[in-house]
């Protein structure tokens, strides 16, 4: 009888967890009709909790499938990691938006802090702005990587993202690209940071500085960038899935409109 309590408390907690992408009439739908199960059998389960939801939600006129679910979230993939893409891939991407522009690293804070005041702030601000014009020129090339990892999702991929919060999605995206987004993108930044006077710049902000200071700065310029890139990427990432989640104007399918709306 106790086993039976401890299970029957892990199962609504589950439940509760996973109820919170639907409405609140589909919720208790889902919740009667799982309870109902986990009552009638405390020791095995009647197929897969996507299935159970799908089950849950049809009752509930919801209509839902498991495969609808998870076409649902790669859609939902699809259309952040391409919307995300789409703004930083231009102009200002980076460097207008506070969130995820790229500044000095903190080990160069104080070397700029001096360049400033010995009034080289204009060499630090080309160094800024030819870092986030090599971030902006390498978010073009994304898509597909993002894209190949969205179509490997599977239920059980699916299920964990549901289970998730608001950024679920967008961490299953960081967990399956960041080694393939790196590998890919490093070069990209490099050529962008050569083609934009990056390195040049760096190079000189760091030259200027070592004159001033016994202990000289010799940090990895496309290390650096390469991260800060897919930092803002993944950043913007979580808002546009945050967007789809809660804001109906930005479900801008059928599907996303079934499986996120109201």
């Amino acid at each position: 009888m106790e086993h039976f309590k401890v299970l029957l408390m892990k199962k609504t907690l589950l439940l509760l967890i996973t109820a919170a992408m639907f409405t609140t009439t589909q919720a208790q739908g889902i919740l009667g009709k799982l309870g109902k199960t986990a009552k009638g059998d405390s020791t095995k389960t009647s197929g897969s909790l996507l299935d159970k939801i799908s089950k849950a939600t049809s009752k509930q006129g919801g209509s839902l499938g498991s495969e609808e679910i998870i076409s649902g979230l790669k859609e939902a993939l699809t259309v952040g990691s391409t919307n995300s893409s789409q703004l930083l891939n231009k102009t200002d991407g980076f460097f207008a938006n506070a969130a995820i522009k790229i500044l000095m690293p903190e080990e160069a804070k104080k070397a700029e802090s001096t360049l400033r005041k010995f009034g080289m702030g204009s060499l630090v601000d080309k160094a800024i702005l030819s870092m986030n014009r090599a971030a902006e020129d390498a978010a073009g090339g994304i898509k597909d990587i993002f894209w190949n990892a969205i179509k490997g999702m599977t239920v059980t991929d699916g299920l964990a993202i549901l289970r998730g919060g608001d950024d679920a999605a967008t961490n299953y995206l960081k967990k399956n690209t960041t080694s393939q987004l790196t590998e890919s993108m490093r070069p990209v930044i490099e050529k962008s940071l050569e083609k934009t006077d990056a390195t040049k710049y760096w190079k000189d902000v760091f030259t200027a500085y070592n004159k001033f200071s016994k202990e000289t700065v010799n940090t990895d310029i496309s290390a650096y960038v390469t991260e800060r890139s897919m930092n803002g990427i993944f950043y913007s990432i979580a808002q546009e899935e945050l967007k789809i989640r809660k804001d109906p104007a930005a479900q801008v399918t059928d599907l996303l409109k079934k499986v996120f709306g109201k």
